[in-house]
């Protein structure tokens, strides 16, 4: 017993705490997971009503809090507007989804100008016109791209794989942020913004993600593996960005978590914030190297 003590005592300690109910993000997480694999290989067409549900939850969310702040925002437009850009992708692609995203702008435009009618004059028009259309932009526009990788399909490589590929790397930039973070992280990133959010934990999420992006991409879409690690490296930029977006977000408004809706990890925003961004980049480089 001592001897096996004795040789822990070697191991590296963490040098910050994990910073939440681990055992219940680990059993969500789980089951998220188990629930996206449903939808992708289980379920016949069921990504796109995974991503339309989750956009839906999560503008709904956000909504939410704005409103209990001050913040007069349509929840209706919003949650209509985002759901049209979703569905619209899917037959028509970025024409439907530019499309559908002009028309709910123009809507939320012209519905805050007349929310009080035409005799009385709008208050804080430009703040709350501006921030509906920026959470129609973080949320369905941004998901919306992510709905459109399952559009990706190629004579050997179904449209499967390409969600697959997106999400591993996503996963693998979280986990190896997480725990090089909670190992080694001493030197924060952006202190006034996220004081959690460090380099040692961000030079995790590149070597993981690098690598995963690496070895899916040649394994799964049969692609170069240096365009695996140039994706792998992108994802973990717009990732770590999309968290510091959300920790600003979150610090003007004055909460923790958008909600408590996933146990472990906070609300669904906090679950989407770095994958949404991440997801229009995956788009991105996909279509270069499908074009390529």
């Amino acid at each position: 017993m001592n001897q096996t003590t004795h040789g822990f005592e070697h191991l590296p300690k963490p040098k910050n705490s994990a910073g939440r109910d681990l055992k219940a993000a680990v059993s969500v997480g789980v089951g998220l997971g188990a629930l996206v694999l449903l939808c992708i290989f289980v379920i016949p067409f069921g990504w796109y009503p995974l991503v339309a549900f989750a956009v839906g939850l999560a503008t709904w969310e956000v909504s939410a809090r704005l409103s209990e702040h001050g913040y007069l925002v349509n929840r209706t437009l919003l949650l209509l507007g985002g759901q049209l850009m979703v569905w619209m992708s899917w037959p028509f692609g970025t024409k439907g989804l530019v499309s559908a995203y002009v028309a709910s702008v123009l809507l939320i435009m012209f519905g805050r100008l007349f929310h009080h009618g035409r005799n009385s004059a709008p208050k804080n028009y430009l703040r709350d016109m501006s921030i509906a259309i920026f959470v129609l932009t973080w949320i369905p526009l941004f998901g919306s791209f992510a709905a459109m990788l399952s559009l990706f399909e190629t004579d050997s490589v179904p449209g499967a794989y390409f969600i697959v590929t997106f999400m591993l790397c996503v996963i693998a930039s979280d986990t190896g942020g997480y725990i090089a973070g909670v190992m080694f992280g001493s030197h924060p990133m952006a202190p006034a913004v996220s004081p959690k959010k460090s380099w040692e934990g961000f030079a995790g999420s590149v070597i993981g993600g690098m690598l995963v992006g690496g070895l899916t991409v040649t394994l799964l879409l049969q692609f170069h593996w240096w365009w695996g690690a140039v994706l792998g490296f992108l994802l973990v930029i717009c990732a770590t960005l999309g968290d510091l977006v959300e920790s600003q977000f979150k610090r003007e408004l004055g909460i923790k978590d958008m909600s408590a809706m996933l146990p472990g990890h906070g609300g669904i925003m906090d679950r989407l914030d770095g994958m949404l961004p991440s997801a229009m980049v995956t788009w991105l480089l996909l279509s270069l190297i499908s074009v390529v």
